[in-house]
């Protein structure tokens, strides 16, 4: 194996060999390196199971979960090199400060109802339940963060780009049907989703299998540019043919 050692300062590729089991993960081998032969070997992980995210880098240059990836993937000659996420700063070896993401949270507004039924309960389809699972599996591993080459290898786009994780909980509030808080302005000037170009990178990697361009950011594409640039909505506005609700809010 190649392990990438350092920390912010910098840092190299360290060569370690080591012996592995069958039915091991690249978890497995990092571990034994550092009950063996390096016992300073800052690695994330917790669950092990692929459900916390914490055990994030990259393998042979590619993002993934160290405990999802087989052993067995592999070649036996071939050399595996695990590096850091590349698209966070580097704290030590293979743990990276994602700190990046909270802030983007943080930057996310929250869910925002309407009133309750007469009898004090909310009620939505069963559809709609159903279509909001999908966003629901996110672990927040930060691989789709890590490879949007949006922020990857533009680190100045940071400030104005919150990245596929946060499209994906713009989509999942915005298409709920009891949240009533219009997030499409917030999304665009704040979120910089017209900065992704959709290449599917963060699809291709997510360990959940979350159909993150399709499903959630292509579709906040376009009610982003529905209400942007749609002439009859434009019009619609402009001549107040929408009605109003009991707060003075446009009705969607």
């Amino acid at each position: 194996m190649r392990i990438w050692r350092g920390d912010a300062d910098g840092g190299s590729l360290g060569d370690y060999t080591v012996e592995v089991s069958e039915g091991e993960v690249v978890l497995d081998a990092l571990h034994r390196v550092q009950a063996t032969q390096a016992g300073d070997l800052a690695i994330r992980w917790n669950c092990k199971a692929g459900k916390c995210g914490s055990c994030s880098a990259e393998i042979n240059g590619k993002p993934r979960l160290l405990c999802m990836t087989r052993l067995s993937d592999f070649d036996p000659a071939e050399t595996i090199t695990v590096t850091p996420m590349r698209s966070f700063p580097v704290i030590r070896d293979l743990v990276t400060d994602v700190s990046y993401n909270y802030e983007k949270a943080r930057e996310l507004p929250g869910v925002e109802l309407g009133p309750r039924d007469a009898d004090g309960k909310r009620r939505m389809m069963q559809v709609d339940v159903e279509r909001g699972q999908e966003f629901r599996k996110c672990i927040e591993c930060f691989l789709c963060q890590n490879t949007c080459h949006v922020v990857r290898d533009h680190e100045d786009n940071k400030p104005a780009f919150a990245g596929p994780r946060f499209f994906l909980r713009y989509a999942e509030l915005d298409m709920h049907p009891l949240d009533t808080r219009d997030r499409r302005e917030t999304v665009r000037d704040q979120a910089g989703i017209g900065l992704c170009n959709i290449t599917k990178c963060c699809t291709e990697v997510c360990p959940e299998g979350i159909k993150i361009t399709d499903n959630a950011i292509i579709p906040m594409k376009e009610r982003v540019a529905d209400k942007k640039y749609d002439p009859l909505v434009w019009l619609g506005n402009k001549i107040g043919l929408r009605n109003k609700d009991n707060d003075g809010r446009t009705a969607t």
